[in-house]
């Protein structure tokens, strides 16, 4: 993995050796660098889409991306959650050929209680993710990403480098983060919440200390950006956005949130500050779904002043 290096530092090297030559070489602009990720999400839904996401996994890694990550929903949420589908989702991602990295959705665990799911209880369906899809410090794929995780209790909370920017994943699903029908969240919101918010803070103090240009934020849900920033926020996501409000607001550098769950495929700026206006340095990007199948492609550019750009790829591919 490319070393991200910062010309303050290599600046403040020269003057106190006093090295004329190194000096030279140290504070003369660096090339730019660029790394490229692939995003997807709330797929497959359907029998075509699980035959055509194999073909499209390998155009992804054809396109010379470090990774490609998988923000949740990995099945149709009408579907069963049973033990064929996850072994089936499993060999599909492990046989990318490029790092892989998958975050739980609703569809595959707290779903998993409806009647047409068959009817499982969902901590134990997230306690079979777990054991299958983060059973070590790696990610999926032919090729492995070393992970960070949060806690042997939260595998699924993980953390990597790629150049300057922190890449952190959350179990934040849909339907209102498993809040539950009434006024009272449930007893798996209230244990697993305080995990998330000390993952979310504790990765922006990472950033800080390392001095990284950015962070980039990946989970399922839509937390509801704008109804936050109306006054109205979900109940399930209100901590999560407050202190996402307030880190982004703290952070120097460029923050990205990904997530999927309404299947609108787009890239805005929806974080507002307290009065409302827009947060300059949040993007947020949502990965494509269901009926519509495609790819986002993420860039870091060290030469850019904005660090990303994310372009988007319909699949199959026109004239297909």
């Amino acid at each position: 993995m490319k070393r991200w290096r910062n010309p303050a530092v290599d600046l403040l090297f020269c003057l106190k050796t006093a090295l004329t030559a190194a000096c030279l070489v140290f504070v003369l602009p660096a090339a730019a660098e660029t790394w490229r990720f692939g995003l997807i999400g709330d797929v497959p839904y359907s029998d075509r889409e699980r035959a055509e996401l194999p073909k499209m996994l390998d155009a992804i890694a054809d396109s010379n991306v470090d990774f490609v990550a998988h923000i949740g929903d990995i099945k149709h949420g009408a579907d069963r959650c049973d033990d064929a589908v996850f072994a089936d989702r499993y060999q599909l991602f492990e046989s990318s050929r490029v790092p892989f990295v998958f975050l739980p959705g609703d569809n595959e665990w707290t779903d998993c209680t409806r009647l047409n799911n068959g009817s499982y209880d969902p901590q134990e369906r997230l306690n079979k993710l777990r054991s299958l899809f983060w059973r070590d410090n790696f990610s999926l794929g032919q090729r492995k990403l070393a992970l960070e995780r949060q806690s042997d209790a939260y595998p699924e909370h993980s953390r990597f480098r790629l150049g300057p920017v922190l890449f952190v994943t959350f179990n934040l699903p849909g339907g209102n983060n498993n809040w539950g029908m009434t006024s009272e969240p449930r007893p798996e919101f209230l244990a697993r919440n305080p995990m998330v918010l000390a993952w979310l803070k504790d990765s922006f103090a990472l950033a800080r200390r390392e001095e990284l240009r950015g962070i980039v934020l990946m989970f399922q849900a839509n937390p509801g950006f704008i109804h936050q920033a109306q006054g109205f926020p979900h109940s399930g996501y209100r901590d999560f956005l407050t202190t996402l409000r307030h880190e982004t607001l703290h952070f120097a550098g460029q923050v990205v949130a990904v997530h999927g769950d309404t299947h609108i495929s787009r890239i805005d700026h929806p974080l507002r500050d307290a009065k409302g206006q827009r947060i300059a340095n949040f993007t947020r990007v949502e990965t494509f779904g269901y009926p519509l199948m495609g790819w986002t492609r993420g860039i870091i550019d060290s030469d850019a002043p904005t660090l990303f750009r994310f372009e988007t790829s319909a699949w199959p591919p026109a004239g297909r």
